[in-house]
Order: structure tokens, then C-alpha cells, then sequence
């Protein structure tokens, strides 16, 4: 099936971007376009124009300090798995980005762009949602962070307004005494995740002080769930849980997804928090 018909610009500034976006309420920004392509093909999403932000300069960025990752809107998935300082600081999310798709489409989707395009089968925004982290957005108002527990309304749905783009992803350091994992369940490598969690989990000693999970492709958006106290992870994950069924996973099997998946996970972050502890 071939897209409905759209206008094409592609600005050579942020200030023309955002004029082109507000001009048409219809309108929508593309960037990697590994998420909304597919959509246009299908007829599921019909904009009457796309605003292409490839022409906009310093949007394709990774900035790693000691406080955590900077990702720009334009910074394609394969260059923020390559660098090896976002390994050190948040390994999380390189962690996540191994298991997003293929490497073709990795070449060209940008970790922004999958954060804000909130499919809730999608590993990065379970990944902002568990760490706390935040989009910086532009628009006619000019620039707010918005926090990732503030981001998610809904499947494929932000609390940005129309006219307002992403211009930046961040993903808070990790602490010297935290671990992280991350694991999900597809019928093949790059496939949709039928159910996928990531555990942060932090200790004193040999002592677990805190314990969460974000999970992905359960519900309808990224959840974090807190698991500190949780004698069982995974049926203490399901209370607090609302999956639902799609055409990958019924509905009990993705509820023992989560029960098998969590423990371990969950079991594995401990272990990276007290290998990073102890040095």
C-alpha cells in the first residue's frame, strides 16, 4: 500500500521547523522515519504534511558527562550503541539498543525519535521511564523539559502538543552502588518483544535499598513498577500491572512472561550492583 498524499519541507533552521509544524495541525515531524514510514505505507497514521529536521544543524549529538547521556534528535541508534562512554555511564541504554531491531534500520532511527514515538512495544521509553530521565522540546512557547513520567499518555501517544519537536533525549548516569538489566522475549532477534523488562536496582553492601522495573510490550505504555520489598518480583510486578493481548502474545502468556522474566532480571541487576559496589 502506497502513503495517502502529504507535503514535504525540510527546513534549514529550528525557527522554520517549528513554523512549518504549527502551521498545519496535521502535520508531522520526521526524523529516521524507521517508525512512522511504516505507518504512512499502512495508512495508519495519514499527515497532510511531514517536516523533515534532517537539514537542522548540532540535532545529532551524544554528549556523555559524569551526570548521564545527552542524545540530539538526529543521533542515529547504531551511533549511540557504538560509543563506549555511554556504556560506562549508562549502560542501560546500551544495553536496550542491542535488541532494537536490525542493524539497517539502527543505521537509521534515532534514539529520539523512539522515545517520543511512545509505541509501547518499544524498549527505549521503558528504558527513560525506569531511570527518570527527560525530553527537551521546542516549540512556539520556546524550550521545557519534559519529565519522562510526565511523557507517556498512551499507546503511540506523548503529552507534547503538535507544534513542539524533540530536540533531546536524557538518560541520568548510573550511581556507583546501582546495576542494571535488561531482557526481553521475541520469536526472533529484532522482531517486536512479546514482553521485555529492565531492572535498576541499587545496595548498601549486600543489602538491596531499592528496587524497580520498567517494563515493555505488557501494557499499554512503559510502566515502572517499584519492587523493593517484593518477596515474589513477579506476581508483586502483575498487582501493579494492566497487560493486554495483541497479535504476538495473548494475554495469560504474556502474564507469565512477566513472572518468569522478572525475578531474573531483577536477579541480575543485584549482581551488577554488587560487582560495581564492591569495585
Amino acid at each position: 500500500m502506497k502513503p495517502a498524499p502529504f507535503a514535504y519541507v525540510r527546513p534549514s533552521s529550528l525557527s522554520e521547523a517549528l513554523t512549518a509544524l504549527g502551521e498545519d495541525p496535521d502535520a508531522k515531524v520526521l526524523a529516521g522515519g524507521q517508525s512512522l514510514l511504516p505507518l504512512l505505507s499502512m495508512r495508519l497514521a495519514q499527515p497532510s504534511r511531514l517536516v523533515d529536521i534532517n537539514g537542522l544543524p548540532d540535532l545529532d549529538h551524544v554528549d556523555v558527562t559524569d551526570e548521564g547521556v545527552r542524545v540530539g534528535a538526529l543521533a542515529r541508534h547504531s551511533a549511540v550503541l557504538a560509543s563506549a562512554e555511554v556504556e560506562r555511564v549508562q549502560p542501560l541504554v546500551t544495553l536496550a539498543l542491542r535488541h532494537v531491531a536490525h542493524a539497517t534500520i539502527r543505521n537509521r532511527g534515532t534514539t529520539v525519535g523512539s522515545v517520543v514515538h511512545a509505541d509501547p512495544a518499544s524498549e527505549l521509553p521503558a528504558v527513560l521511564a525506569l531511570l527518570g530521565g527527560s525530553v527537551d522540546v521546542e516549540g512556539p512557547r520556546g524550550r521545557r523539559t519534559v519529565a519522562a513520567e510526565e511523557l507517556y499518555v498512551g499507546p503511540l501517544e506523548t503529552s507534547l502538543s503538535h507544534d513542539e519537536i524533540a530536540v533531546e533525549a536524557f538518560f541520568p548516569a548510573l550511581g556507583p552502588r546501582s546495576g542494571v538489566a535488561f531482557e526481553e522475549l521475541a520469536r526472533r532477534h529484532g522482531d517486536y518483544a512479546m514482553a521485555g523488562v529492565a531492572a535498576l536496582v541499587e545496595v548498601d553492601g549486600d543489602d538491596v535499598v531499592s528496587a524497580s522495573a520498567g517494563f515493555f510490550s505488557v501494557c499499554e505504555r512503559p510502566t515502572v513498577v517499584d519492587l523493593t520489598c517484593a518477596e515474589d518480583p513477579g506476581e508483586a510486578a502483575l498487582a501493579e500491572l494492566e497487560p493486554s493481548a495483541d497479535i504476538h502474545a495473548s494475554l495469560d502468556y504474556r502474564r507469565q512472561l512477566v513472572r518468569v522474566l522478572t525475578p531474573r532480571v531483577l536477579a541480575a541487576a543485584t549482581e551488577h550492583a554488587r560487582r560495581r559496589a564492591h569495585g
